[in-house]
């Protein structure tokens, strides 16, 4: 099952080790989704956050 989180922070402290995270853009907003070996978290945000949380992590980036 994924884990939804609610705080960028943690999300970038995740992504240290996470394998990849995948990149979902809709119209309103941006899923991100980091894969670690036991979890998959999810992350919902607006565009310009999603932009400054991707120049910071730490993972593969993967465009979906």
């Amino acid at each position: 099952m994924p884990k939804e989180i609610f705080d960028a922070e943690e999300f970038l402290e995740l992504s240290k080790v996470a394998i990849h995270c995948r990149v979902k853009r809709r119209k309103e907003d941006v899923k991100l989704k980091l894969r670690t070996k036991k979890y998959l978290y999810t992350l919902k945000t607006d565009v310009g956050t999603a932009e400054d949380l991707i120049k910071k992590l730490d993972c593969q980036i993967i465009e979906i």
